[in-house]
């Protein structure tokens, strides 16, 4: 992904892309996206964008493997979490869902995830230590919630899901208040034409719908040059 397109898909919202994605396509019908409400931990952020590192964690209970297997398996997870094509976002599963109880994003993981230059995480499961998470690194979460519990990593590099939208390792994503997105990749060569015929398509309506004399009439013929320039 060239410099220009990460710079243009970080100005834009989720659901931006997700209509450009269609535009892209030309048709509706593309469904790789979360459904549900999410939370930001930091609404105002620009949008998380970046090719996904994903993992598998669990809390309700305790780890059931040896305790230096566990220990392994977790160093093994930030060593995978520290590689690969970026900007990348860490993007995991909370197996326990919908009865996620441990916060496993907090300001230790963080912190410790941005260092390793990931731009963010995307996680049907807990954050926590809002207020201290580590700067320019948001967090889109499935709940907020006080304590770790007996959090750890199952395994890491395989697909997930968050929220009903299916995630490989390596996927590209963007993500922000409203929710994820993850963008096929035959679109990416097409998508920043996509989004500059969106955002111009889009003007037939909006501009006329501020004017104003607006009326139904007015609508009426800016809806049929809209939907003749979709076509």
């Amino acid at each position: 992904m060239d410099e220009t397109l990460l710079a243009l898909l970080r100005r834009i919202d989720t659901p931006s892309v997700c209509n450009a994605i269609e535009t892209a396509q030309g048709k509706r019908g593309f469904n790789a996206f979360t459904r549900g409400t999410m939370l930001s931990s930091d609404p105002a952020a620009s949008a998380i964008v970046g090719y996904a590192r994903t993992a598998k964690i669990a809390a309700l209970e305790p780890p059931m493997d040896a305790p230096e297997k566990v220990r392994s398996r977790r160093m093994d997870y930030y060593k995978h979490m520290s590689e690969g094509p970026r900007p990348a976002v860490a993007v995991v599963e909370d197996v326990d869902f919908p009865d996620a109880v441990g916060a496993f994003w907090g300001e230790i993981n963080t912190t410790v995830h941005k260092g390793f230059g990931l731009s963010g995480a995307l996680t049907n499961g807990v954050m926590r230590d809002l207020g201290d998470l580590a700067d320019d690194f948001p967090v889109i979460a499935g709940s907020i919630g006080p304590s770790h519990a007996f959090v750890h990593v199952r395994e890491f590099g395989t697909p997930v899901k968050i929220f009903s939208m299916a995630v490989k390792d390596g996927d590209l994503v963007h993500a922000d208040r409203h929710g994820a997105v993850s963008i096929p990749a035959d679109v990416i060569p097409n998508l920043e034409a996509a989004i500059a015929k969106m955002v111009e398509t889009e003007k037939l309506v909006i501009e006329p719908a501020r004017a104003a004399d607006f009326d139904f009439e007015a609508f009426r013929k800016a809806w049929e040059k809209f939907e003749a320039a979709r076509t």
